[in-house]
């Protein structure tokens, strides 16, 4: 058995050493440095050239209905396809930030044997998307990133692709909390000892990426339960707060892991992000007409809400159990 040690940081102080902590694991791991060097010729030839410009759109701070950021995914999509049909050229990448509402996902060819429960009986609502893997689970305190990329800027490579959208977490755990993430062989993710902190699954379409990363920060793990995540039978499911162990303010972690994931993908894609309002593309005032969004820093409804939604959030104590909005 291989015992791996690893050391916190207060989020005050990240440089400052504490006690260690021990994470013991019997599993095959592929380490993360020996990956980073097969990236570095790519990056190195990047680095030579102007950095891509990627426009990102920010609602970290929101809870965002799945089938909202879903279907703005895709309408990004068809509009950077509808460049290349005319041949014109493709001048950012985009990127989008976001926490969601208790959901369930399933890939484009997931089983529903890794549902533990009646479908027709879910405990939040459940989606079938057209990402590859199995089922996972999205809710407050994950933070999900969504790349969409046109790699014929990048490297056309579904592989490297995948990699270094891992890279992008094991950086993140490493220079901001001091925690050795790594890859597991044959497995996707980021993982902490036996414990998956952050999921993969990727769409590309015409070279054009979408869906991506969630990682763990300060996610109640209990709705993973319900599920096999990720198909996965032998191997848990973990958050950055559960193996930093220690007691930190969650906003305060949430915050800082959100700073750290916007320039650790900028530096592993080089990118150069230039924030957008949400506005510009009516986001969120489209939020507001169809459906609804909560602040999560002061969980105050601004629209309908959905009952099993609104259920789910008051039973993880999210939100109050009385709450004023218009019916419809």
């Amino acid at each position: 058995m291989e015992t791996i040690t690893i050391f916190n940081s207060t989020l005050n102080s990240i440089h400052q050493r504490r006690r260690p902590f021990q994470i013991h694991c019997n599993y095959n791991e592929v380490s993360s440095l020996d990956y980073h060097r097969s990236l570095m010729p790519a990056i190195h030839h990047q680095k030579q050239q102007e950095k891509r410009r990627c426009e990102y759109y920010d609602l970290s701070k929101e809870l965002v209905p799945y089938k909202k950021a879903w279907d703005w995914q895709k309408s990004i999509l068809k509009h950077r396809q509808t460049l290349i049909e005319k041949d014109e050229e493709d001048l950012s990448d985009t990127l989008i930030i976001l926490q969601y509402y208790l959901v369930y996902t399933l890939g484009t060819a997931s089983s529903e044997e890794f549902l533990n429960f009646n479908r027709n009986d879910a405990p939040y609502d459940v989606y079938r998307t057209e990402r590859g893997g199995e089922v996972t689970y999205h809710g407050p305190g994950q933070l999900v990133m969504y790349p969409i990329i046109n790699l014929r800027y990048h490297k056309i490579d579904l592989h490297w692709y995948l990699k270094t959208l891992e890279e992008v977490v094991i950086r993140v755990l490493s220079s901001t909390f001091s925690i050795k993430g790594s890859r597991v062989d044959g497995l996707t993710g980021t993982w902490v000892g036996n414990q998956k902190l952050a999921a993969v699954g990727i769409r590309v379409s015409r070279w054009i990426t979408y869906h991506s990363l969630a990682l763990n920060v300060t996610t109640d793990i209990t709705p993973f339960q319900y599920i096999v995540p990720c198909g996965i039978r032998d191997h848990q499911v973990g958050s950055v707060e559960s193996v930093l162990e220690e007691s930190v303010s969650s906003l305060q972690l949430m915050d800082v892991a959100h700073e750290s994931l916007l320039r650790e993908f900028s530096e592993v894609f080089q990118l150069t992000l230039n924030p957008k309002p949400i506005s510009d593309l009516d986001i969120l005032n489209g939020l507001l007409s169809t459906n609804y969004a909560y602040n999560v820093q002061h969980p105050t409804v601004t629209g309908v809400i959905v009952d099993k939604s609104h259920s789910a959030l008051v039973k993880h104590k999210i939100l109050p159990e009385r709450l004023l909005f218009p019916c419809h």
